[in-house]
């Protein structure tokens, strides 16, 4: 009888997560259908677990106190208006500039005042740019005096407060001919400015700085903000673009560059011409960032609750008009409104309902806040401020009958500024900076938004199945190519060669691979500096040279760098190469979506929805061919389409062309928004240059594979 000693020791079994993750990976196919449809679905739903907006910060107190403007700023405003409007008339250059009128009003009202000169900036690309902070260093000075944008900025000394803090309003109008709604902007701004240099209980500086956006409305803006936090300084080291003296009649002020305390909030006031239909004034808010970047929710939740229940605005967020009348989001909508009211009658605590049209309307606003967000643009001059850590937003009010204004002279003067009030009123009341509720979120309406905990889940189920592809894929070669060696070295033929496994350096010719494919992509990003040296080329002339160049140098970097190694056996196993190369381009595409998920989650998000259907279908069409099968055909036919309408310039021409209109949408545009992207600094296109772009090259490679 054998005794235990003698008895061979039992195999110890794997852990539970180790026998789960092999599960997962022998499965891998049946887990990326699932995952990927509900991400897909989980997209789709979440304007359904969109939850109401709330106040996190209890010191902000909107509506606590009573406005405190009355007719008589709102008399000296219009007053201001009328002169603003009519000096837009007047043709002697001599006589006193707008800047002036600007900064004479506000030494009356007994605020401090200076002038601001700044000069337009040339849209250059320079990659430092997107590792580096704004240019400190000598500006330039041969530029004529018409050349530069002067800015008015006014000062009011906080009674109760020590100089640390500020809030700034910023009227954003063009010096050369300042229209209407321009106009009125400065008047809210300016009845403001009247009632604060009044009250005892501002507690922060407030500062109001009159953007000249004859250059634009965010170089103003940005010229200032940069001035104001690092100042530039001319070879004698002199303050280059401060300025003491009138820009027009030359008058000597006694005041340097004035600055006040770090910048809680800002506000930028702007008025357009409204619907005439429209049975109120509209109040539209625009918060989105470079880089996807949001102010504080509690800021735009402050502005929504005065807007609304104070000055009895209609308040309203962009959205994509284009999805208002799609068929399948109304079907869509039903269909989720008949799923909550089933859920309703299993148990009336699950709030699963949601009615079609406010599905639509937050779907649609859903879908601008992603978009505008991924595209990593500002969407005003509120923008700047977000690269300054300062909570920015744009209110446009949408007002009836601009152009008809003599006829309401004090109305929206009134309600605008009251409006302004109110939120200066709670911002004054913080102790600190804002930090209570959400940075990271989207709008699907002005009072309703999803954080980051919930729409992280769709881009988390459009992720998982990468890993465990990439995995099983490896395993899969690996398994198959030992099988081949195996046989090669038992074989009478071969017993004179030595019997050497690869498995163990194999994956490193596709990691080679991939690594000279994102290098190019490196290279890629850097081109469009040498092309913008060319001076008035067209946008489509830029793209196609852009185009070509890029391929003349990854065919060059592929015959320097990308001659394979001279290694025993390697026709013999040329045929599974390919799903090494497709298990590291899987690999390094989930890296790069979780890194850009970091740093920009709506361009991750929608790079997933492009990339991952692509990487996960990429197979040989020479083996789909062989198969001569209805299934490999459909597979081969899908990863062709895949692979057109995810190229860069075909992707934004679809994308924009479903937002605006084929016959508004250019190839050239892709050009201009690339360029775009340089302007703001934007991560997105170090994405699309960096990770999007290589991916797509490695899947054409896996598809055109010889097998």
């Amino acid at each position: 009888m054998e005794t235990m000693a003698d008895a061979e020791p039992a195999k110890a079994k794997p852990r539970p997560i180790i026998r789960l993750g092999l599960f997962l990976i022998s499965h891998s196919f049946i887990v990326s259908v699932a995952c990927c449809a509900a991400g897909v679905f989980a997209l789709l739903l979440l304007p359904v677990l969109a939850k109401n907006t709330y106040i996190s910060e209890n010191a902000l107190m909107p509506g606590s106190a009573s406005p405190m403007m009355s007719n008589d700023d709102v008399s000296r405003a219009r007053m201001f208006v009328n002169k603003v409007v009519s000096f837009d008339f007047k043709t002697d250059r001599s006589s006193i500039g707008i800047q002036d009128l600007v900064a004479q009003h506000i030494t009356d009202l007994g605020g401090e005042v200076n002038f601001h000169k700044f000069l337009p900036q040339v849209n250059k690309f320079n990659p430092l740019h997107f590792f580096s902070s704004p240019d400190q260093g000598i500006a330039q000075e041969n530029y004529t005096c018409s050349s530069y944008g002067i800015n008015t900025v006014g000062f009011i000394r906080a009674p109760r407060g020590d100089g640390k803090e500020a809030i700034v309003l910023v009227t954003p109008y063009n010096s050369v001919k300042t229209s209407m709604g321009e106009a009125l902007s400065l008047g809210i701004a300016y009845s403001i400015f009247s009632l604060l240099t009044r009250v005892t209980w501002l507690a922060k500086d407030i500062i109001w700085l009159a953007a000249d956006s004859q250059h634009g409305e965010y170089a103003a803006v940005a010229a200032w903000l940069r001035e104001y936090h690092t100042p530039s300084f001319d070879s004698s080291g002199r303050s280059l673009f401060e300025s003491n003296a009138s820009p027009t009649t030359g008058r000597k002020r006694p005041n340097d560059f004035l600055r006040a305390g770090t910048m809680a909030a800002a506000l930028v006031i702007k008025v357009t011409d409204g619907s005439e239909k429209a049975e109120r004034d509209v109040l539209n808010l625009y918060a989105e960032a470079s880089n996807g970047q949001m102010p504080n929710l509690d800021l735009i939740n402050v502005v929504n609750y005065l807007a609304v229940n104070g000055q009895r605005l209609r308040v309203k967020v962009e959205k994509l008009e284009s999805l208002l009348d799609s068929w399948w989001l109304r079907s869509l909508a039903e269909l989720f409104h008949k799923l909550g009211t089933v859920a309703r009658s299993l148990n009336p605590q699950w709030n699963f309902g949601i009615s079609v049209a406010e599905y639509i309307e937050g779907t649609a606003t859903l879908a601008s806040s992603l978009y505008n967000q991924a595209l990593g643009v500002p969407t005003g001059p509120h923008g700047v401020f977000r690269d300054y850590q300062v909570d920015a937003i744009t209110m446009e009010i949408s007002a009836k009958r601009v152009a008809n204004y003599k006829n309401r002279p004090n109305e929206l003067l009134l309600q605008g500024g009251r409006l302004v009030e109110g939120v200066i009123r709670s911002v004054n009341n913080l102790l600190e900076k804002f930090h209570q509720s959400f940075f990271l979120y989207l709008l699907t309406s002005p009072n309703k938004f999803v954080s980051v905990g919930v729409y992280m889940i769709p881009f988390a189920l459009l992720v998982a199945p990468l890993p465990m592809v990439a995995a099983s894929l490896f395993a899969d070669s690996t398994r198959r190519i030992s099988g081949m060696e195996t046989k090669v070295t038992s074989s009478p033929a071969s017993s004179d060669i030595p019997a050497i496994s690869f498995r163990s350096w194999r994956w490193l010719h596709a990691a080679k691979t991939v690594f000279i494919v994102h290098f190019w992509g490196a290279v890629v990003t850097l081109l469009p500096h040498f092309l913008s040296l060319v001076q008035d080329s067209p946008p489509l002339t830029n793209l196609l040279s852009w185009i070509i160049l890029s391929a003349f140098i990854l065919l060059i970097l592929q015959a320097i760098l990308g001659s394979s190694f001279s290694l025993l056996h390697m026709n013999r196993t040329q045929g599974m190469e390919w799903t090494l190369l497709k298990s590291v381009t899987i690999a390094a595409a989930c890296t790069g979506l979780c890194i850009m998920s970091v740093i920009n989650f709506a361009t991750a998000e929608l790079g997933a929805l492009m990339l991952v259907p692509m990487c996960l279908m990429a197979r040989p069409l020479i083996l789909d061919a062989k198969a001569k099968t209805l299934k490999s055909f459909i597979r081969a036919a899908c990863n062709v389409v895949l692979i057109f309408l995810v190229f860069p310039p075909v992707a934004y021409y679809l994308w924009k062309g479903a937002l605006v209109g084929l016959d508004n949408a250019r190839v050239g545009d892709f050009w201009n928004w690339v360029e775009s992207l340089w302007t703001w600094n934007s991560a997105t296109y170090i994405y699309m240059c960096m990770v999007h772009l290589p991916c797509w090259v490695l899947c054409v490679h896996t598809l055109v594979y010889p097998c």
